[in-house]
């Protein structure tokens, strides 16, 4: 059985929305596009890079698969440890709309997408990836199937935009696992799923 990490960029408010460029998302009038770039530095580079040596397989939202399809065929370089793996390894997009995909090695999930995930976890092994497909996400997590949550969280607060964890959010509790800082002040943190909140009293 697989494993389901996410890897997502966040602001401190929790914002999601277009971390890489001013168009990636414009949904709602979102203005701010593009605000994880100035902070990219060697650390974070390196820490993507122990990402992405790790996945056997990608699962992605019909958005950020747009995205990397756009992008990632067209770097062929394999010595490059993130073009290598989106390149070579299957992917899985959670589309409603899709009929068909370019891209290779890529397989639409057009079911009821709890299921298919559900499913998809129990069929492969090793880790299955998440990049982004911050939509995708709030609802696997609403049913507990995302194990680990890769939180890179920026110092900049935007004030509008997609939020991760929205009003409504299941109830869920995580282990700390690993913590660091780049040397712009990115906040890496890797968390992993364990179970509900436990509550008590300071009185």
């Amino acid at each position: 059985m697989a494993t389901l990490s996410l890897t997502q960029f966040l602001t401190l408010d929790g914002v999601y929305q277009a971390p890489g460029g001013p168009d990636e998302d414009r949904s709602g009038g979102f203005e701010h596009g593009g605000w994880s770039v100035p902070f990219g530095d060697e650390d974070f580079g390196r820490h993507i890079d122990r990402i992405f040596a790790r996945p056997t397989a990608f699962l992605l939202g019909r958005r950020t698969y747009d995205i990397f399809a756009g992008h990632w065929p067209k770097r062929a370089d394999p010595d490059d440890p993130v073009a290598s793996k989106l390149n070579s390894l299957p992917k899985y997009v959670a589309t409603t709309t899709l009929d068909s995909a370019d891209w290779a090695g890529t397989t639409l999930l057009r079911g009821d997408v709890v299921e298919e995930v559900a499913a998809l976890k129990e069929r492969l092994d090793g880790e299955i990836q998440m990049h982004g497909s911050g939509g995708l996400a709030r609802t696997l997590l609403a049913h507990d199937l995302i194990d680990t949550l890769h939180l890179h969280v920026f110092p900049v607060v935007l004030g509008t935009g997609f939020r991760l964890f929205a009003e409504g959010a299941r109830p869920a509790a995580f282990r700390l696992a690993e913590a660091a800082v780049t040397s712009t002040g990115v906040a890496l943190h890797t968390y992993e799923r364990a179970g509900r909140p436990a509550y008590g009293s300071y009185a």
